[in-house]
């Protein structure tokens, strides 16, 4: 008879959860690559199929083309400010693969859940600083705020199940950490 609470499954919630949680890291990451791409075909749709969207959030699509119209002087003229975007989809890459040690071995790789759960705090003043120093309004301040908001609550559950984990009667079996 298995115990659906186990420390098995509690592992197997784990992973689920950190894979869950290191695709959105890499995906995040790696929209900053294509970003002039990227903007002229958002800044397309906004003035094509998706003008309702537009309509409806006008300073949305008027950011969108501004963002785009500097991004696309900035990739003319110095492409190589840009590179800033390069280090920081690098840097998320980096951040997904130290979730591996995770992966391996919670109990022992916490640590990295907990440095998650304190950068995801630090997009909050982050945000809040350096968003008007660069003119950015404050209501894309705001999504960008939600990164750390959405971000910590996955490694919030994560760290709640390994320290359960961790809790585990030393009877139960432990469970091997993945190779």
């Amino acid at each position: 008879m298995s115990d659906t609470n186990g420390p098995r499954a509690l592992l197997k919630s784990i992973r689920v959860w950190l894979i869950v949680f290191v695709v959105c890291l890499v995906l995040s990451g790696a929209t900053a690559f294509p970003l002039v791409t990227e903007l002229r075909l958002l800044d397309s749709a906004l003035t094509g199929w998706a003008s309702p969207v537009a309509d409806l959030l006008p300073g949305l699509a008027e950011w969108i083309h501004r963002v785009r119209d500097g991004v696309e002087a900035t990739d003319r003229e110095a492409p190589y400010v840009l590179y800033g975007t390069d280090w920081l989809a690098f840097a998320h890459l980096v951040i997904a693969v130290a979730f591996y040690g995770v992966y391996r071995d919670p109990v022992r790789n916490v640590w990295v859940v907990e440095f998650g759960m304190i950068a995801c705090v630090g997009i909050i003043p982050l945000a809040l600083i350096c968003g008007p120093i660069r003119g950015i309004p404050f209501w894309w301040s705001v999504i960008d705020m939600s990164f750390g908001v959405i971000g910590i609550l996955p490694l919030l559950h994560v760290r709640r199940m390994i320290k359960r984990l961790e809790a585990a009667p030393a009877a139960a079996p432990r469970v091997a950490p993945a190779a």
